[in-house]
């Protein structure tokens, strides 16, 4: 049975859909069946030393381990012998592999998106056993530093996207510290928020005025710069919760360990034609640091 076209059909789907999930996640590729990053809890502060006296020494250890483990993602479909031969091929064939290649490539956007829509979720725990987003209404109380301590990526109560969230959160972010409790540099770097919040985030972000005031004061979300840019991503399921990806490396990530590939295989005793899809990836975090979100009022 000739076959010829059906990889050019799921190739010109696949590039029919804006990809959205490289906005939530940094990309990596994998050689393994597992990824993990390994925590590293540093130094402390400087300690005052008298005359004579011995200096004070510190030490590393290893911190919180976060595992990837790589998930194979697959669909097909069958195309008869007769539908060959009838000279539907064309018009079945071009359908099938089109929505197939949509099939996949939701999945995967559902997959990265869950990430968000479950921050909260206490079902699903990162590395230091807490869920991504801690502190607020429904995740975990806080999130553990390894050397003591804990820490939060929330506002202590649960807020709507506003101006004035939007400048709470760039101060928490810019106080947070490392592992022992030292400052670290932290700039937010996309906001991400769900559709419905689209025309407020564009008044917000944008606007030259402060938002919903008579005042004739500078917008300083926007003069600052504060936040650089906004996403709006159409998998995410709660309509009021936002989130603000962070400068951190190492935090939210995506490993492809095999891309998209369609193959296809005939049957000897049906004389069917089997097509399929398959990928293998995993989403997830590591450092929770990367991000600050609120679930809404």
């Amino acid at each position: 049975m000739n076959t010829k076209g059906i990889n050019a059909w799921y190739g010109k789907a696949y590039n029919d859909y804006p990809v959205e999930y490289t906005q939530l996640f940094d990309t990596f590729t994998s050689k393994k069946q597992y990824e993990e990053d390994v925590g590293i809890s540093s130094f402390g502060l400087a300690q005052t030393k008298g005359e004579g006296a011995p200096i004070s020494y510190d030490s590393e250890r290893q911190a919180f381990i976060t595992r990837y483990s790589h998930i194979v993602y697959a669909l097909g479909f069958i195309i008869t012998r007769e539908i060959y031969e009838d000279d539907q091929y064309d018009i079945v064939g071009q359908r099938k592999a089109q929505g197939l290649a949509r099939s996949m490539r939701q999945t995967k956007e559902i997959v990265g998106a869950n990430v968000y829509n479950r921050a909260f979720n206490t079902s699903y725990l990162g590395g230091d056993g807490s869920t991504l987003l801690a502190g607020g209404a429904g995740g975990s109380a806080s999130h553990a530093n390894f050397a003591g301590g804990t820490w939060t990526n929330t506002p202590s109560v649960a807020v709507d996207l506003s101006e004035a969230a939007l400048e709470q959160a760039f101060l928490d972010i810019a106080g947070f510290t490392d592992d022992r409790g030292l400052i670290i540099k932290t700039l937010p770097k996309t906001l991400v928020i769900p559709r419905w919040l689209t025309f407020e985030a564009e008044r917000i972000l944008k606007t030259d005025g402060r938002v919903g005031t008579d005042n004739n004061d500078l917008n300083a979300i926007k003069t600052m710069g504060i936040i650089p840019s906004f996403t709006v991503n159409h998998f995410l399921t709660d309509q009021d919760a936002w989130f603000i990806r962070t400068d951190i490396q190492n935090g939210m990530k995506y490993f492809e360990r095999r891309a998209d590939a369609f193959d296809m295989d005939e049957d000897f005793d049906t004389e069917n034609a089997k097509y399929k899809a398959t990928a293998r990836y995993s989403f997830g975090w590591t450092d929770p640091r990367c991000i600050y979100a609120s679930a809404g009022a």
